[in-house]
């Protein structure tokens, strides 16, 4: 088994069916992404390039986008920066509130802009 594998079957419930449910949907979304262990968290790159990371962290999980600089304004009301320069994330405490629509558009613009530097 893949450490990033490992990782995420190793959750406590809910964490661990929020964070299969993600990798359903990042997975689904973007076929050619591969999933990684860096930096001792899923990480999920396309080529060279990060993508995506998924995060347990405190009472929910994250899922944080590197390109976030890219993402359209639309979603800066789903997005939480908390003090970080470059990264915004999703956080989700329960599956119910997963909203898969925004998550996949999100991925989608994400990977649009892979190539492009994390700074806009």
């Amino acid at each position: 088994m893949k450490p990033a594998e490992a990782y995420i079957l190793k959750q406590l419930e809910p964490f661990r069916f929020i964070m299969m449910h993600l990798q359903a949907v990042i997975e689904h979304t973007l076929p050619d992404a591969e999933l990684k262990y860096k930096w001792r968290i899923p990480c999920y790159y396309i080529g060279k390039r990060p993508i995506c990371y998924i995060n347990q962290s405190k009472d929910y999980v994250d899922v944080g986008f590197w390109h976030s600089a890219h993402i359209s304004k639309e979603f800066d009301s789903y997005l939480v920066s908390e003090n970080r320069k470059i990264v915004k994330s999703l956080r989700y405490k329960s599956l119910e509130k997963i909203d898969d629509d925004v998550l996949i558009a999100i991925l989608k613009e994400v990977h649009l802009h892979r190539d492009k530097s994390f700074w806009k």
